[in-house]
């Protein structure tokens, strides 16, 4: 049974169409990226999966249930979101932000709870955050609250996980950092992950399947080193480059014209 299933996806916007008949099928405990230029749909897809947008035609099952089926409380206790980071506009803590996403498992309760506590103080861990449990959100750099808003998704304890550029903002460190946590996720705790993302290269290294949308309504699926070839990144990004095996997985360095190794390409 899949977890999750896109049949015959459309969705457009007043300017044009961004979505056409997408078909998906993700199987639980499975890691995902999701690819594509910049305006092809990857934050619309996402909204799709989490019904702020609705679809102009085809539907999305959640656990074989068609999600406009369920309650905004229901779909809180099967799908996590991270989303590109933002500012808030209130001076929330650290240690409250993730303790928002508790209220869907409370019961009509006002307060949290011991369990409740523990549970975020260990999603802060995870994300090596904890040390700024007091701090006000909007005092935080944009690396730091990234990894904060991963760890209020983590406190929701959701089988699906999806995030939208979860490394954006996070230096080289912490971007390894947040892929390790969330293949550990996958594993210890059967976590489905959707991950849109702009690096390839570390899609390779840790996701199983891939979804590359092009700007024509085309997308490929696959395997990532299958779907992240030149053939296809030249398509959908207009970018040729060079693709080369590292250990076992491939790596892609785009080359622009002007690029010190360019020429040697035959780019």
């Amino acid at each position: 049974m899949n977890i999750i299933e896109i049949q015959n996806l459309s969705f457009n916007y007043r300017q044009g169409r961004l979505l056409e008949d997408l078909s998906l099928s993700i199987a639980p405990n499975s890691f995902w990226a999701m690819a594509g230029a910049n305006g092809v749909g990857k934050s619309t897809l996402i909204n799709l999966l989490t019904g702020l947008l609705k679809p102009l035609a085809g539907q999305i099952l959640i656990e074989q249930k068609p999600l406009s089926c369920y309650s905004h409380n229901e779909l809180a206790q099967k799908i996590a979101v991270v989303r590109q980071e933002f500012i808030p506009p209130f001076g929330y803590s650290v240690m409250e932000t993730v303790l928002m996403a508790r209220l869907g498992r409370r019961d009509f309760l006002l307060f949290e709870n011991a369990d409740d506590r523990q549970i975020a103080q260990q999603a802060l861990e995870d994300t090596r955050t904890a040390h700024l449990a007091r701090r006000p959100l909007n005092t935080l750099s944009g690396g730091e609250r990234q990894r904060v808003f991963i760890a209020r998704a983590l406190a929701q304890q959701t089988p699906i996980l999806l995030l939208d550029e979860p490394t954006s903002h996070l230096d080289l460190n912490h971007q390894v950092r947040i892929y390790d946590l969330l293949k550990q996720m996958q594993i210890q705790q059967n976590k489905t992950i959707l991950a849109a993302t702009h690096d390839i290269n570390l899609a390779c290294q840790y996701c199983d399947y891939a979804l590359l949308l092009g700007p024509d309504g085309r997308f490929f699926t696959g395997p990532p080193e299958e779907v992240f070839t030149p053939q296809t990144i030249n398509q959908v990004f207009g970018v040729r480059g060079f693709q080369a095996i590292v250990a076992s997985q491939p790596f892609f360095l785009p080359l622009g014209k002007f690029a010190k190794d360019a020429g040697k390409q035959g780019l």
